[in-house]
């Protein structure tokens, strides 16, 4: 038996202590409410994957002006709460553990989507010409955004830090903040996105500055070993372009080093990559320069997450659209079992079908190849 660690060895992360190092990835699935208040449906959909050493939530905005889809949900009132509990109580009977993703969508959005048909706000007046939006009559264009006022920064920062209060009411075991593929804190790092003049553009240092204040925000609140952070180097998504990313993304990286947090999520799955992908690779630029926990995603399986937490290259590894249809992946993994195939028709919005209705092995199956899982 090999004494190399691999996707079945626990793992401390923060301060949760995680039986296997299989990571759902944070998958934007819209089965909220159009007040964006979790359903029931949300309920069986997260207790089905408990299984994963840690489930990360799909993104939730943590402000009404945050919001960037028809029926994502939020994490900013209430009855969001109350949805938002459900879930995790249904995860944690199921023995699992669970992080919310807090994104915040910046100019990733459209008017009709925010309260009183706000423009969307940005670092920049700089829109979004490579794609279109789905909203509530179908797809149109982006719309320029309005650039935040400097005083206005800070309530943005706070709008944070109050979701951030609101999980732990909701049960989170933790939060993660999205600050990848051109959302609000990506949007800032940017040289493309941000052409401000002021303190929160131009160097390296201005740019970084608004991702820093709403982590230091979030671990203010949580504490740091329960707060991670999702970057994904030079990936164009969203009109994500900058002049240096290899240096954008080591500077980002080495100052999340010094703050001790739970894990920095790295990386980006190729099979939903709309922009270009980089002539680097994420992983391997930043875990030089990131001596924490490393949780890496881009089409593994099982070998390929093996060989990466055995070479030390990733610490976990984070699984995409196999966990859509699968939601006893772990088992799967463990027993080399064929995986199920998604319906790319219902990734987004719907009912039950595509979400909760994907079969798990049959207890046959288990009972046959237990004894020869390696």
């Amino acid at each position: 038996m090999s004494d190399k660690p691999g996707l079945f060895t626990p793992i401390k992360l923060g301060s949760l202590d995680l039986p296997n190092r299989i990571i759902m990835s944070p998958l934007t699935r819209l089965r909220a409410t159009p007040d964006c208040i979790p359903t029931p449906l949300m309920v069986e959909y997260y207790a089905q994957r408990a299984t994963a050493g840690l489930i990360i939530t799909e993104g939730t905005h943590p402000s009404p002006m945050g919001r960037g889809y028809t029926t994502a949900p939020g994490l900013h009132n209430q009855e969001q709460v109350a949805g938002w509990r459900k879930v995790t109580d249904a995860v944690h009977a199921a023995g699992g553990r669970i992080f919310v993703q807090l994104m915040h969508a910046g100019r990733v959005t459209h008017s009709s989507l925010l309260p009183n048909h706000a423009r969307p706000i940005a670092p920049s007046a700089i829109p979004i010409l490579s794609e279109e939006i789905r909203v509530w009559d179908g797809k149109v264009p982006f719309e320029t955004p309005r650039p935040l006022a400097l005083d206005e920064i800070p309530q943005v920062v706070e709008e944070y830090r109050r979701s951030a209060e609101l999980s732990i009411e909701a049960g989170f075991d933790g939060v993660e903040l999205h600050a990848a593929t051109g959302y609000l804190p990506n949007q800032f790092q940017v040289s493309g996105s941000n052409h401000r003049t002021d303190a929160y553009g131009g160097s390296l240092e201005n740019r970084t500055r608004f991702t820093l204040e709403v982590v230091n925000a979030l671990c203010s609140v949580r504490g740091a070993k329960q707060v991670g952070v999702k970057i994904a180097p030079g990936f164009t998504v969203n009109d994500t372009f900058d002049d240096n990313p290899a240096e954008t993304y080591l500077h980002v990286a080495k100052a999340l080093n010094l703050l001790g947090l739970a894990y920095l999520h790295v990386g980006y799955d190729r099979d939903y990559t709309r922009g270009t992908a980089p002539n680097f690779n994420p992983i391997d630029l930043l875990r030089p320069v990131y001596h924490g926990t490393l949780l890496a995603v881009g089409g593994f399986d099982r070998q390929r997450g093996d060989a990466a937490i055995a070479s030390r290259r990733a610490d976990a590894v984070v699984f995409g659209r196999s966990f859509i249809s699968n939601p006893d992946l772990v088992e799967r993994l463990r027993l080399n079992a064929p995986l199920a195939e998604g319906d790319i028709k219902t990734f987004y919005g719907g009912s039950e079908s595509g979400y909760t209705d994907y079969p798990t092995l049959s207890p046959f199956y288990r009972a046959e190849h237990d004894l020869t899982a390696s």
